[in-house]
C-alpha cells in the first residue's frame, strides 16, 4: 500500500483528500504545517507528499526543498490556488514531480498521483538495470515482442514463440532468445519453456512505462 502525506493548513481539505485517497487504496497521514510534515517525514517514509504551495510561516517552495533534502525518494506534488505557469516551473525546478491547481477535480488528482507513482517505479527499475543493455534489448522489435509474450503468459516454448511472432526461421528467434537469456532477462524451466526473470520483470515494467509515454 502506497503512503501519502497530505500537507495543507486547510483542515477540511486535508480530511476530504485523506478520505478520497483511502477509498482509492492509499495509506495516508496529514500535517497542517511544514514543521509537522518534517516531524512525520523524519519518522516514516512516504511515497508521495501532497504539498500546499502557500504554507503558514514558510513558503511551499522552501518546504519542498527541505522535504527533498530529508526524503530524496519521496515524490512531491504541489497544490496551489494560483494557476501560474511561473509557480509550476519554479516548483518543478526545485524538485517537485508534478503540480495541480485549486480548485481541482479529484479524478485529475488521482490520475496525477498514479502517473507520479509509475514514474517512480520506472526510475527505480532503471537504477537496477544496466541502462546500455536495457536500451539495446528494447531497441530490437523481435526482443520487445518476446518480452511482451512472456509478460502475458507464465511460460512459452520456442516453437509457440516462433509461431506467434509469425517468423518462419526458428533459428532467428532462438538467436534473440539466447541473447535475452545470456543477459539474465529470461530463463528456462525444466520443460525448456521460457519465462521472465526478476530482472526481466523490471525491464518489462520499464517498457510498459515507455509505451505509455510514447502513445500518440
Amino acid at each position: 500500500m502506497k503512503k501519502i502525506l497530505i500537507v495543507d493548513d486547510d483542515m477540511e481539505l486535508r480530511d476530504h483528500l485523506a478520505e478520497v485517497l483511502r477509498e482509492d487504496g492509499y495509506w495516508t497521514q496529514s500535517a497542517s504545517s511544514a514543521k509537522e510534515a518534517y516531524e512525520k517525514l523524519s519518522l516514516e517514509e512516504f511515497d508521495i507528499v501532497l504539498l500546499d504551495y502557500m504554507m503558514p510561516k514558510k513558503s511551499g517552495i522552501d518546504a519542498l526543498i527541505e522535504i527533498k533534502g530529508l526524503r530524496p525518494k519521496a515524490k512531491v506534488v504541489m497544490i496551489t490556488a494560483f494557476s501560474s505557469i511561473e509557480n509550476a516551473i519554479e516548483a518543478i525546478k526545485k524538485g517537485a514531480s508534478d503540480y495541480v491547481s485549486k480548485p481541482f477535480k479529484i479524478d485529475n488528482l488521482l490520475l496525477t498521483i498514479r502517473r507520479v507513482l509509475e514514474e517512480a517505479k520506472f526510475e527505480e527499475g532503471i537504477k537496477k538495470l544496466d541502462i546500455d543493455r536495457t536500451l539495446s534489448t528494447l531497441a530490437n522489435p523481435i526482443r520487445r515482442n518476446i518480452l511482451k509474450m512472456l509478460r502475458d503468459k507464465d511460460d512459452i516454448h520456442l516453437m509457440k514463440i516462433t509461431r506467434d511472432l509469425g517468423i518462419d526461421d526458428h533459428t532467428k528467434v532462438f538467436f534473440h532468445l539466447k541473447m535475452l537469456k545470456e543477459a539474465d532477462i529470461i530463463d528456462q524451466n525444466q520443460s525448456r519453456a521460457y519465462f521472465l526473470t526478476k530482472e526481466g520483470q523490471r525491464m518489462i515494467a520499464c517498457l510498459n512505462t515507455l509505451e505509455q509515454y510514447l502513445k500518440p
